[in-house]
């Protein structure tokens, strides 16, 4: 058999048992001559009575050279099956999942699908569509409108004589999916936003700031914040947003006796749901500024923390926006952000205090004021941020009118050096009076650190110069100095000389019996003895950046300066090392400087560069 195909649209081809779009085209048997039905052959089939029909009678045989080309109007006519009556196009359309409503040109409704009657049940058949009063058939285009507690979907397809199809479909599930989702993403996308925003703030108030600003216009018009109480006080923010302006932050202290029972339920653990109350008490409280209480809804819940709650968050807006679960749910999630970022902050704030206490306790300590004696000090920590190190000094007053006076180094740096220089000061603090020989202080010393480190299996070690300086009837300082493996102290000479004094001794907490070294120097009055640490003299820096400091330098940096003051000579030792590092790393530095005044002199004024808290490490603190 033989086929030729012209342009005709969709029909069957019963001798291929197939259903589907073919070339408009007649397909003609060459043996029978018998030509297929085509489109052409249903045209203006409508019998006007609404429903939509198909031809019984197909032409008969035609000669190929008759076949004529027609434009497809209508259905296609479907196929009878073997021993079964040809279906009719009504019976297939009613199982559409659209709704179809077919009018003629005029308007009116000839033909209407079961989907379209319980979709649309105001159109009737044999009626003008636009009298059912159903505002999304008015336009003729497509679009979505709401109807009858549905979401209905409607497009108008033109038809053969001037006739039209209008498509109706119920996407109420779909949307309502469509906007779950969209929900979904814009809550995912808000606490995406939260936890970024909450990672930052290490402080419990600028912690709290953030989160009523955060929770403003999204969770609520007005948002309070309640922190757990302290010393029976508590401290709150509120967020509060008019129109569309920025949110504005402002706090409060309340007594942990006035707070609103509500939040102080919260504060419990517990969340309130006797929710008609919660507006009283916050507008009560003054944290509803010009809202009255019946139109606003709020909710209360507790930020969840480490122990106890972390604070209590009160959220409130208008009755119109009334707070479903998925509301609560967000909320919630909210208030658990919120609590993991307060908690955080909190312990991040206990720390830093117990930092700061220690940190204190563990700086060196300036030199008490001694008749004829005028101290200088500068110290500078390796890690400028910690404010502590592993270097030491410091002075304790003796009966006689004298003083105990000592520098020195430990092993290491940080944070554990620092807490070793505690042990070391807190021993000779206690051993000064017991024992005020400079030698056989620095043997006591050198037991006690022994059994210290031994007992905590450390091994730490430290160098020190300890001595003892008494004022002499003539203005004259005499200086009594144990060594215990330190860098030789420096005298500054009247006569611009710079001495170095002979002190040598072995490290203080390595043997049970070290050899100190001891020497006894006479200072007239305007001469300086002068005391540093090795981070002065192994400061690494010049032209390569890897050279020392080195003795020569420092005994070049002092020539000179045998009429400076005490606190400006140890600033000058500090200042030139520095400038040596060129703010490279460098070892902790340290050094005391003691000047004879003699009869009458100035007042001890101390310099003294450690890095005050929170700024550069360049400042340097004066005291007069």
């Amino acid at each position: 058999m033989e086929w030729r195909y012209r342009d005709t649209g969709v029909g069957w081809a019963e001798e291929i048992g197939t259903y589907g779009p073919l070339p408009r085209a007649v397909g003609v048997d060459t043996r029978s001559g018998a030509q297929l039905v085509t489109s052409a052959d249903v045209r203006g089939a409508d019998p006007g009575d609404g429903r939509i029909s198909t031809p019984s009678d197909v032409r008969g045989p035609a000669r190929p050279s008759e076949a004529v080309v027609r434009p497809s109007s209508a259905l296609p006519p479907l196929a009878p099956d073997r021993g079964h009556p040809e279906p009719d196009w009504s019976e297939v359309v009613e199982h559409f999942r659209e709704g179809l409503v077919v009018c003629d040109p005029d308007g009116v409704v000839r033909h209407l699908s079961p989907v379209a009657e319980r979709l649309l049940p105001e159109v009737a058949q044999g009626r003008p569509l636009t009298a059912a009063g159903v505002p999304g058939l008015r336009s003729g285009g497509p679009g979505e409108f709401a109807h009858h507690g549905r979401r209905l979907r409607i497009r108008a397809m033109p038809l053969s004589g001037g006739r039209s199809c209008h498509y109706v479909e119920d996407v109420t599930e779909s949307v309502t999916r469509a906007d779950a989702l969209l929900a979904e993403r814009a809550r995912s996308a808000f606490l995406a936003v939260v936890g970024e925003k909450l990672g930052n703030p290490l402080h419990p108030d600028r912690a709290a700031a953030a989160v009523v600003r955060l929770a403003v216009p999204t969770l609520a018009e007005v948002a309070v914040l309640v922190l757990a109480p302290r010393s029976g006080r508590a401290r709150w923010w509120r967020a509060s947003r008019a129109d569309d302006e920025a949110a504005a932050v402002d706090s409060g202290v309340l007594s942990a006796t006035a707070l609103p029972p509500a939040i102080a339920e919260g504060l419990s653990g517990v969340e309130p749901h006797a929710v008609d109350w919660l507006v009283e008490q916050a507008v009560d409280a003054g944290w509803l500024p010009g809202l009255e209480a019946s139109e606003v809804v709020a909710r209360v819940l507790p930020l969840p923390g480490r122990e106890a709650p972390a604070g209590a968050l009160l959220v409130a807006r208008r009755a119109t926006r009334w707070y479903d679960e998925d509301d609560v749910e967000l909320v919630r999630a909210f208030a658990a952000r919120a609590g993991a970022a307060l908690t955080t902050a909190v312990l991040y704030r206990d720390q830093a205090e117990v930092a700061d206490t220690l940190q204190a306790s563990l700086l060196p300590v300036e030199p008490i004021t001694v008749a004829g004696v005028q101290w200088g000090t500068a110290y500078r920590p390796a890690q400028a941020s910690l404010r502590i190190g592993g270097d030491f000094y410091g002075s304790h007053r003796l009966p006689d009118g004298g003083s105990v006076f000592f520098l020195g180094d430990v092993s290491g740096k940080g944070v554990e050096a620092a807490v070793f220089t505690g042990q070391l000061r807190q021993c000779l603090q206690a051993l000064h009076r017991v024992e005020s020989h400079p030698g056989r202080l620095l043997k006591l010393l050198n037991d006690a650190l022994l059994e210290t480190t031994q007992a905590h299996g450390q091994g730490r070690f430290a160098t020190m110069v300890l001595g003892v300086v008494r004022p002499q009837r003539d203005g004259a300082l005499t200086l009594t100095m144990a060594g215990g493996g330190h860098l030789p102290p420096l005298v500054l000479r009247a006569s611009g000389e710079v001495e170095a004094v002979p002190l040598s001794g072995m490290l203080i907490g390595v043997v049970p019996d070290p050899r100190i070294g001891e020497v006894t120097v006479r200072l007239e009055p305007g001469e300086t003895c002068l005391l540093y640490s090795d981070g002065v003299t192994e400061a690494r820096g010049g032209r390569r950046g890897d050279e020392q400091f080195g003795h020569e330098r420092l005994v070049h940096a002092v020539t000179g300066c045998h009429r400076v003051p005490a606190p400006a000579l140890a600033e000058r030792v500090e200042q030139v090392t520095c400038d040596w590092l060129a703010h490279g790393d460098h070892d902790d530095i340290a050094v005391l400087a003691l000047r004879a005044t003699g009869p009458g002199g100035r007042p001890p004024r101390h310099l003294h560069a450690v890095p005050a808290a929170g700024g550069p490490a360049e400042q340097r603190e004066t005291r007069q």
